[in-house]
Parts: C-alpha cells; sequence; structure tokens
C-alpha cells in the first residue's frame, strides 16, 4: 500500500505544482487540464484550462493534486503535509520558500526530535510541517 496526499485547489494547481516541483526538486509527471480529458463540453469554457489531476514526484514519494469547482472547493483544514529531511539545511530552505506569502504557523526552530521543525500554509492554502536533522545529543 502506499499513501499518496492529494490536494485540491481554487484554480491554481498549475502553478502551485510548478512552484512544488521547484522548491521540493521533484518533477510533474501529469498536468492534465479538463480540455484534455475529451469532456471539455461538460466544464464552462472558463474551466477547461484548469487541472483535472496533477502528479509530481520527489525521488519515491509523490504528491497529486486537481482544480476543484468552485462549487465544490473547501480550504484545507485539519490535515498538513509532512516533509522530514536528512539536512536541516533543505528543510530550513523548503520552509522558507512556503513561508514566502505564506502564513507562519509555528516558527522554524530546534524541537527535541529535529534540528529544525516548522510549520507553514503556504500561498496556496496547504498546510506543511517542515522538518530536518537529527537533534543534537
Amino acid at each position: 500500500m502506499k499513501l499518496i496526499s492529494y490536494l485540491t485547489f481554487d484554480g491554481r494547481c498549475r502553478e502551485a505544482f510548478e512552484f512544488y516541483a521547484k522548491v521540493l526538486d521533484g518533477k510533474i509527471v501529469a498536468m492534465i487540464t479538463h480540455a484534455e480529458t475529451g469532456y471539455a463540453d461538460q466544464v464552462p469554457a472558463d474551466w477547461r484550462d484548469k487541472i483535472i489531476n496533477a502528479h509530481l514526484t520527489i525521488g519515491d514519494a509523490e504528491l497529486m493534486g486537481a482544480d476543484a469547482p468552485p462549487q465544490y472547493f473547501q480550504e484545507k483544514a485539519g490535515v498538513s503535509v509532512s516533509v522530514q529531511l536528512d539536512s536541516e539545511s533543505d528543510a530550513k530552505r523548503i520552509f522558507d520558500a512556503f513561508a514566502e506569502g505564506g502564513t507562519v504557523t509555528l516558527p522554524y526552530g530546534p524541537t527535541f526530535w529535529a534540528k529544525g521543525f516548522g510549520m507553514v500554509k503556504d500561498k496556496f492554502g496547504t498546510p506543511w510541517m517542515v522538518g530536518g536533522g537529527a537533534p543534537a545529543s
């Protein structure tokens, strides 16, 4: 079994996934619009370029997502995507990238389980928990 986080967006899925690919050093393996499905006539014209399925790989990890039509979109709540790295400097870089234009909910700093850990909701509304490095003994 494999668990994969699937994120929904308010029309900014393409922008979010391009950002995530850059920040997380990942590769977009799918970015399918409604127009490309053969069902373009079943969505409003201004929705045809929106993403029905995005798929990003980061090493052996995966992240998927889509744009949710306005009547179905809900803000993300009660869940976070957790990114844990061996490198504390990589974790801090990722946290800072997510924090730019976002909202820090727990400032990045040392904890008893990691050299650095923080929580942030990025500019797309995705909540992240980012940590890195084993704590000092």
